[in-house]
């Protein structure tokens, strides 16, 4: 379903400065030791992996790396991103720090909806990348990477380090070693990895570590604590706070032994004994919040002072770590927080409970919905939980596109609670829809209409806004989702009546769910063929959502606008729709954005049927490109299948069956208008002579000659009057292209004339009615000629090259009812012809000179008896290039006259 973009959302700003904390490279600490024999390491090779369990300063020593580097990115990662469209649109967001603009190109690719492949976003980041300037070398870190299980997220990683521009060096910190293909990387000798034992503080490391703190402490006391802890940076760094209340260093040093776990346990209680009651119970319940800040402390403890004993604790070096530079939001150390937060729900079950539930209503003041989800499930409060994903959804899906994060969400309810709330329902009905999974809709939909009937509703505002809202009106968007599963369904009557009552119940300040019930309203007029409504429709949204800057709305618009103007049989002015998107959607001097693929198809189809090669390749070639960066995948299946018909038109059919291959994997749903490219398949099938399998997909289509015209299964029924024709059956398919031809012509569907007249004369030629064939085919080429239609007639092949060769005849004869443009003529039978005249000039005058009529024929009647199949193929390829070179030279004397012709036509001996 189409989903609204670029809206402001409540709490934007709030997000940006939480985001802002994630991009941002830890501080360094009083007290802290730079470790240069580690950070020469990190330059050694493009790609580094810092793996080591928790505490052994990782992130220090990546702070400390970034702080020295010209052009340096950082992003702390935490559960959230998990979902990919997060995680690169945080990764866009980090190398913008030293790439500015780099978000212009990435953000538009993330959605919504959700990419089915995140590989194109990694392609224009490598690409963005690699532009100039490229000679500083640059660095991002990714910190924290063992929070990451999504496969997405994964495989997005491992493109990047294998297409990895040559001056990024790429590093990832983490616990455990990252699910990607590191061996291949250390095989080639790219991969520098810091592990546990590399990380281990020396005995010269951890004194200058210990003696920021206690000055006089001896060498033998360094040795023994370095000895105790294994140089593990947490341990030494407890034990130099924990000294500072000690006299007696020898003894202190003497009275822990024991695993990393105890030394922890140990020296955590040593540090909290010598804090005040204050500061111990602030740390407590603090600990519970993964980033800390003065008024999100003061929210949850009930404190007014909590920003000054921030500051305080960090003086302190209390494993509080700044994640900004103007000391407004913090962390506590992952091992720290840990034991605080035990001891806590070991001691305060219930005040760990009214802590989430003061951040979850801290957080759902300012918008932030991913924060108040986590904290109000981890205080129990389901139902709050199930309010704030419907007031958010519209913004995390519709707006952003995050569908892992829904995923993530809707789980840790309770399943009875998600059954009773109709929002809930129709979200998992429209996060399934745009999968094209329509038998899930289904029974999401009656549930949300039974439960809807059977309560009264709560109060519901939208965190976007009820302007920018789809879940704001549940009855409409019942109605609405049924209307989408009809056109998915090629039902037209479906369509239309569901749209209509979604429309009835539409609120004047619903904006956005107007606009989309509009473009379905739209598409249920284009799917009856009433084609001039359907035109005005989408012309009326895309001028509405180009004058909203919404870039992305007008390219779903306008591809649809240019199509509808294609079947009137406008091609000029679906080129001019399509250039006009282009002129929004590729910015002077850069790279098309995604949105501008579909112009791209557009423009491609039109090359196609004028017969411009050329044009169509180019314009297909960049639409591919584009569109598999773009989120919405018809456009890339008709980019390819314009691709597969120029790549059968220049004689390579295999290159045409792989792009046709790769555009039916695009498509969902059932053959028809909205997904024609099986129809397109069959044609393709037939135009390379596998009749068969043309005849078996009719078959198997359900398509029967009898049907009558149904115009959203027409591209279906065309073929199959192609498959009758093929199989020598011309009454047949007539009678089925008669019916065709008349409903396009009563509905003003100038595309569907032109080809079904052009069929409707092949089928009159074939049954041997050659009067009636060349006045159909006349007919058929008086609509086509002033757009200047050609390929819709040469694709057909040598029977029509002949019948148009007879309408050329009968038209200088006069004998043809009216008179078409010569210049069209001799344009189409140039391309019948091909570009063989000059290859073929040299043999062809002593050839044509000793053909006469009879000899021809005969050679005819060999070609068709012969036992010998080389032979027979043999003959029949001469006689066509003779009859071809013969019958354009014919025509440009018949309808042009040209002196050069004349000439040509003399050298050939065909005229004195």
């Amino acid at each position: 379903m189409p989903e609204p973009t670029g809206v402001i959302l409540a709490g934007t700003a709030e997000r940006d400065t939480l985001l802002a904390t994630k991009l941002h490279a830890p501080a360094t600490r009083a007290g802290s030791v730079t470790r240069s024999r580690l950070i020469d390491r990190l330059d050694e090779s493009g790609v580094v992996a810092v793996c080591a369990p928790a505490g052994y300063g990782k992130t220090t020593l990546l702070a400390d790396w970034v702080r020295g580097a010209e052009q340096a990115a950082w992003l702390s990662l935490d559960v959230g991103d998990n979902d990919p469209v997060r995680f690169w649109r945080h990764v866009s967001a980090a190398l913008s720090a030293v790439r500015p603009r780099l978000g212009d190109r990435l953000d538009p690719m993330l959605g919504p909806p959700t990419p089915r492949s995140f590989e194109p976003v990694v392609t224009a980041l490598v690409n963005e990348l690699a532009t100039p300037p490229t000679s500083a070398q640059m660095r991002l870190v990714l910190d924290d990477y063992h929070l990451i299980d999504s496969s997405q997220v994964h495989a997005g990683i491992e493109f990047l380090l294998e297409h990895r521009p040559p001056h990024l060096r790429l590093v990832l910190a983490s616990r455990s070693d990252p699910p990607v293909a590191l061996a291949r990387l250390r095989a080639r000798g790219e991969l520098t990895e810091l592990r546990a034992a590399d990380l281990r503080f020396t005995t010269d490391e951890a004194a200058a570590l210990l003696r920021c703190t206690v000055t006089t402490l001896p060498q033998t006391a360094v040795a023994a604590l370095t000895a105790r802890t294994e140089g593990w940076a947490a341990g030494l760094q407890l034990a130099a706070l924990s000294l500072r209340g000690h006299e007696d260093v020898q003894s202190f040093v003497a009275a822990f032994t024991g695993s990393h776990r105890y030394i922890l346990d140990y020296l955590t209680e040593e540090v909290l004994e010598r804090q005040s009651e204050r500061v111990r119970s602030f740390l407590l319940e603090t600990a519970l919040l993964e980033r800390v800040s003065g008024p999100l402390c003061d929210a949850v403890t009930g404190r007014t002072d909590s920003q000054a004993l921030l500051e305080r604790l960090e003086r302190s070096g209390l494993f509080l770590m700044p994640l900004d530079e103007v000391r407004g939001w913090w962390r506590y150390h992952h091992l720290f927080a840990e034991v605080l937060r035990t001891r806590l729900m070991h001691r305060r079950p219930d005040r760990a409970l009214e802590i989430h539930r003061a951040a979850a209503g801290w957080y759902e003041q300012r918008g932030l919905a991913d924060e108040a989800i986590q904290h109000a499930l981890a205080a129990r409060e389901t139902t709050r939980a199930a309010r704030l994903i419907e007031r958010h959804f519209d913004g995390v899906f519709n707006l952003r596109g995050e569908e892992a994060t829904i995923h993530r969400w809707l789980p840790a309810l309770p399943e009875e609670l998600t059954r009773r709330r109709p929002r809930l329902l129709l979200a998992q009905s429209q996060m399934a829809g745009m999968r094209g999974d329509i038998e899930s809709m289904l029974p999401l939909i009656d549930a949300a209409e039974r439960e809807s009937l059977a309560q009264t509703d709560e109060p519901f505002e939208p965190a976007v806004g009820r302007a920018s809202s789809l879940l704001v009106n549940v009855p409409a968007v019942i109605e609405l989702q049924r209307s989408y599963i009809a056109q998915f369904r090629n039902d037209v009557e479906g369509t239309r009546t569901y749209a209509a009552r979604a429309a009835a119940l539409v609120r004047d300040d619903e904006v956005m769910l107007a606009s989309t019930v509009e473009g379905f309203q739209a598409v249920a007029e284009w799917m009856r063929g009433r084609l001039g409504h359907a035109e005005r429709r989408f012309a009326a949204g895309v001028a509405r959502w180009r004058a909203a800057g919404e870039l992305t709305h007008a390219a779903w618009g306008g591809y649809s606008l240019a199509r509808i103007q294609c079947a009137r049989g406008d091609l000029d002015a679906a080129a001019q729709t399509c250039a006009d998107a282009l002129r929004l959607t590729v910015p002077p001097g850069r790279s098309p954005l995604p949105s501008a693929g579909p112009a791209y198809a557009g423009l491609a189809d039109v090359s196609y049927q004028r017969n411009d090669l050329d044009a169509a390749r180019e314009h297909a070639a960049t639409g591919i490109a584009v569109c598999r960066q773009f989120v919405y995948a018809p456009p890339l299946a008709a980019c390819l299948t314009t691709m597969a018909f120029v790549r059968q038109a220049r004689g390579d059919p295999d290159g045409a069956l792989d792009a046709m291959h790769e555009a039916e994997h695009l498509s969902l749903g059932p053959p028809g208008l909205f997904n024609p490219v099986p129809a397109q398949r069959a044609r393709l099938l037939l135009l390379q002579g596998d009749v068969a399998a043309a005849a078996r997909w009719a078959r198997e289509s359900g398509l029967d000659a009898e049907d009558e015209p149904d115009y959203p299964r027409e591209p279906g029924q065309v073929v199959l009057a192609r498959v009758l024709l093929a199989r020598q059956q011309p009454d047949q398919a007539l009678a089925l292209l008669e019916r065709l031809y008349a409903a396009a012509l009563g509905q003003g569907r100038i595309a569907s004339v032109i080809e079904t007249g052009a069929l409707r004369a092949l089928a009159l030629a074939a049954r041997g009615d050659d009067a009636a064939a060349v006045e159909a085919l006349t007919d058929a080429l008086g609509y086509a000629h002033p757009a200047h239609y050609i390929r819709v007639f040469v694709d057909e092949g040598r029977p029509m090259a002949e019948l148009l060769t007879r309408l050329i005849g009968a038209q200088r004869r006069s004998e043809a009812s009216g008179r078409l443009p010569t210049g069209y003529l001799a344009d189409l039978h140039h391309a019948f012809a091909g570009d063989h005249e000059e290859r073929s000039r040299a043999p062809l005058p002593g050839m044509i000179e000793a053909l006469t009529d009879r000899e021809l024929e005969v050679l005819e009647l060999m070609a068709a008896g012969s036992s010998n199949q080389a032979i027979a193929d043999a003959l029949v390829v001469t006689l066509d290039t003779v009859k071809k070179h013969v019958s354009h030279i014919l025509l440009k004397l018949a309808v042009t006259n040209r002196t050069e012709a004349a000439a040509r036509a003399r050298e050939l001996h065909l005229i004195s």
